[in-house]
């Protein structure tokens, strides 16, 4: 018996945004033709940091500057 084929996991490396990239959106302005699905906002406020449910791309705000100033 031949096994069935099981396609590999898309490897998605975690997409940086800033505050004035809020609210973040997925796919992005810059995303290729074929990687096209709804758009979908990303709360990415709570945690830092939040999937898309559509594709499994990894959003993160970067820390701000400000954040490390005492």
């Amino acid at each position: 018996m031949s096994s069935p084929i099981v396609p590999k996991k898309a490897e998605h490396e975690t997409i940086d945004v800033s505050a004035q990239d809020l609210p973040v959106y997925c796919p992005g302005p810059n995303a290729p033709l074929w990687s096209m699905h709804p758009r979908v906002y990303i709360d990415i406020s709570k945690t830092g940091t939040a999937a898309c449910p559509y594709c499994g791309a990894i959003y993160s705000l970067k820390d701000g500057e400000h954040a490390h100033q005492h």
